[in-house]
């Protein structure tokens, strides 16, 4: 799926996520795989996930991290390619 500004991520809802101090686990309840996210990952997760877009959040992001906006966009897709792989995300149109 394209990645833009009418696709948001949403958490499935067999999917629960607990944060840990700074960092965050999200568990697959049907596969029962789990992954837990550093500090960083952790912010970049809480800034997409409450962005109403995935460029929205890319926007944001830019804002925080010092980093090429191309660069930074390889690197979400990875990072959101990785969880839907696992069930532990999904893309949804807005």
């Amino acid at each position: 799926m394209l990645l833009g500004l009418t696709t948001r991520i949403a958490t499935p809802s067999h999917v629960l996520t607990r944060r840990l101090d700074d960092e965050l686990v999200l568990l697959n309840l049907d596969s029962e795989c789990y992954f837990g996210l550093d500090e960083i990952s952790t912010s970049i997760w809480e800034v997409l996930s409450s962005a109403p877009s995935i460029d929205a959040g890319i926007e944001a992001l830019l804002g925080t991290y010092d980093v090429e906006p191309d660069r930074l966009r390889a690197d979400i897709e990875v990072f959101l390619s990785e969880l839907v792989a696992h069930g532990l995300v999904e893309y949804q149109r807005v």
